[in-house]
């Protein structure tokens, strides 16, 4: 992420030289610039909005005319109360409705409004003469195309899963082999089982096996989606990945045991050494969670980020240089699409490594000590029976 932010600041400063044409010396004040000087270009605006939430999916741009997926507006204020449209109704930005505006970089330009009360992408209400006004509370409860997207991956992993389940209830894939979705789907459920459940967890490993397959697929799910052009990219949201950390740091704490808090309580190390050891025992217990947080969001911010940089890097090198742009373009196309196959990848290793980790956590959490792991076997054996 540093690496590409700082590439793109690098050369956004030399779009600006490019596109002063004006000669070193030359007097500027009181002249209208050219009414057909070319936009500068803002790469960390592009990627942030395309990283971001919106009230909208935007797909492509046609004649300058975005073609978007409006998305439900829910506002609440005092003044006005409820007020429920679909985001079409802002004209993406252009236009206020129902006594509120969307906020977009160009209006706060244009305006010269206050940036530490005024936030793109932020629905404000409006005054009589069409100005936003910060002195008034808007609760804003919209679905943004993080939310529906999510809801999007929930029922596509209801439906999957169930269609699965119907075909074993029936008798296919038990005493028949498994066809069509339900083939591809066994073997990625069998490795989860093997690999991140028996590995892990032992002979408890069926009782957290729904929590674990839930987590995997679940974040598969919405990592593929977010990888077609126009979607969200929710797993590289910091609050959707918090809410998986949290889900993981409740089923961590319900599976310890006596010797698990015994061990932070009293870690078996010299006695001049545990005032120091019982803090960083207690610390880890939240470091847990926050390294999945952190690892899944990082990891999926930081591919779309890549790409993104890949190929805005051409409209940079097309600024200063037209030549320079079309010639450089096809490196940078294949970059970008080297980046995309590793992202599928890396989409399944993440949702592997987070419900791992998970598991390594959970085993963890009822192993206790080296002395006690046989009896937590015996223990284990009584759970499954």
């Amino acid at each position: 992420m540093v690496a590409a932010f700082s590439l793109s600041c690098m050369f956004f400063s030399n779009i600006s030289r490019a596109q002063d044409s004006t000669p070193a010396g030359a007097e500027t004040e009181g002249k209208e610039a050219p009414k057909n000087e070319v936009p500068k270009l803002n790469p960390s605006k592009i990627i942030l909005e395309h990283v971001g939430d919106g009230h909208e999916f935007h797909f492509f741009t046609v004649n300058k005319k975005p073609v978007t997926l409006p998305l439900p507006v829910i506002l609440y204020s005092s003044a006005k109360g409820w007020s429920v449209f679909m985001s079409s109704r802002f004209e993406h930005g252009e236009a206020p409705y129902d006594g509120y505006r969307l906020l977009e970089d160009s209006y706060i330009e244009e305006n010269k409004l206050d940036a530490k009360l005024y936030r793109a992408g932020k629905i404000y209400a409006v005054n009589e003469t069409g100005a936003p006004d910060a002195g008034i509370r808007v609760y804003d409860l919209s679905l943004g195309r993080n939310a529906v997207q999510v809801l999007v991956s929930v029922l596509l992993l209801i439906l999957i899963m169930s269609s699965v389940a119907k075909k074993y209830a029936k008798g296919q894939g038990v005493i028949s082999a498994p066809t069509g979705f339900q083939n591809a789907l066994e073997p990625v459920i069998t490795f989860v089982r093997d690999e991140v459940g028996k590995s892990n967890l032992g002979s408890r490993y069926l009782k957290y096996m729904p929590f674990l397959l839930t987590i995997f697929f679940f974040i598969l799910i919405n990592n593929l989606i977010g990888l077609i052009p126009g979607t969200a990219n929710v797993t590289g949201n910091i609050a959707f990945t918090a809410v998986l950390g949290i889900l993981s740091f409740i089923v961590i704490l319900f599976s310890t045991n006596k010797h698990y808090w015994g061990h932070i309580a009293n870690p078996p190390v010299p006695l001049g050494v545990k005032p120091i050891m019982i803090p960083v025992e207690i610390m880890g217990i939240f470091t847990k969670p926050f390294a999945l947080i952190i690892r899944l969001f990082a990891n999926m911010i930081s591919g779309h980020i890549i790409i993104l940089s890949f190929i805005i890097l051409i409209f940079i090198f097309g600024a200063m240089n037209t030549a320079l742009g079309w010639g450089t373009s096809p490196f940078f196309v294949i970059l970008a699409i080297f980046i995309y196959l590793i992202e599928i990848l890396v989409a399944f290793i993440q949702a592997f490594i987070f419900a791992n980790l998970t598991a390594v956590f959970i085993g963890q959490a009822f192993e206790g000590g080296h002395d006690d792991h046989a009896h937590g076997e015996g223990h284990d054996d009584a759970v499954v029976l």
